[in-house]
């Protein structure tokens, strides 16, 4: 009888693994926002049920379940990276350059309260602010700068900076691992650059050949890896603590954003061709390619909601290429987010 019940088991077992895998992502709804311009990074509070969204000269605040509008945060120039510090009720805005216009950059990250969304700081800082990142442990916000390779670290509390890191190439997407590190992929010299979140300096710098052009970079904080997304089409993934590329998994073409949800044992890439790429964890040096879901032109940047395990690509349609320009201008108000759900 034990072992009878002990097959049904697993036989059951056996087919909720084989439900679970045959559920795909696909297209679910699109959030309208409008305006005009371009846009960057976008992020999910999954605690307090908000979506950021970089949009030209400000950031929208979505409710993720209402799917409306909240708010708004205008910037000086151009917004980028967005940093949320829930324990002390702040977030961070890079304002920096648009490469698709002639806004001249106000070169600073701008503070604002999580509750009122008002803005109550900014700090000066390098040239080309992009990707940003709150470390808990430190109590510090690190902005990435793209053409002076450095980070400026600023205090979180006082919005005070603390001082300057150099990294010897071109920072992308970076991310805490809340245990003393920050890791940032370096575009130009495909490799991952390891900082001390205390001592304010570089502990490691990592080769991640196969994978060249890294820009997307998100971790697995459980088993300790890291996932970097390529512009060669791959994505490395690196034990966060050796440094060692364990797997390369191929992905679309042109990536940019990428994330990875601890409930499903997911990982992803949005894709400027259109595509996202969504790869599955059998072990935490085995991945495999689940599906590939057609999204839309240009949509490159994504954010995960880890409670609902929906994603979000920011997306618009496109016209010619202003005079001078390498990217084409987006059509007016027709700037939106793709919701992506498992079905």
């Amino acid at each position: 009888m034990r072992i009878a019940w002990g097959i049904a088991l697993l036989s059951l077992l056996g087919l909720l693994v084989q439900v679970t895998f045959a559920q795909e992502y696909k297209i679910v709804g699109s959030i309208p926002i409008g305006g005009t311009g371009h846009w960057d990074y976008l992020l999910v509070d999954s605690e307090n049920r908000r979506l950021y969204v970089s949009h030209n000269s400000e950031v929208a605040v979505i409710d993720v379940d209402s799917q409306e509008i909240v708010g708004k945060i205008n910037v000086d120039g151009f917004s980028h990276g967005i940093a949320l510090a829930n324990n002390l009720n702040l977030g961070f805005i890079t304002d920096g350059d648009s490469k698709t216009s002639n806004v001249k950059s106000p070169e600073q990250v701008v503070t604002f309260d999580l509750k009122t969304l008002a803005r109550t700081a900014k700090t000066k800082v390098g040239e080309d602010p992009d990707s940003i990142v709150f470390d808990a442990p430190s109590g510090r916000v690190f902005a990435f700068n793209g053409d002076p390779m450095q980070t400026n670290v600023i205090d979180a509390k006082t919005s005070k900076l603390d001082k300057t890191v150099d990294l010897g190439g071109n920072p992308e997407f970076s991310v805490s691992d809340g245990r003393g590190s920050i890791y940032v992929n370096i575009k130009d010299k495909s490799e991952i650059v390891q900082i001390d979140s205390k001592t304010l300096t570089v502990k490691t710098r990592w080769p991640l050949a196969p994978c060249e052009g890294p820009s997307g970079l998100a971790l697995d904080r459980e088993n300790r890896r890291l996932f970097s997304v390529c512009s060669n089409g791959k994505m490395a993934v690196i034990d966060a603590d050796s440094g060692k590329v364990v797997a390369t998994v191929p992905i679309g073409a042109l990536p940019d954003g990428t994330a990875y949800d601890p409930g499903t044992k997911l990982a992803f890439s949005s894709n400027r061709d259109g595509t996202l790429t969504v790869v599955r964890q059998i072990t935490k040096d085995q991945y495999t390619v689940a599906q590939t879901v057609t999204t839309q032109p240009g949509a490159r940047t994504m954010a995960l909601d880890t409670k609902t395990h929906k994603l979000y690509l920011s997306s618009a349609e496109f016209g010619p290429k202003p005079a001078g320009s390498k990217y084409p201008s987006v059509v007016k108000d027709t700037f939106k987010i793709l919701v992506l759900q498992l079905q």
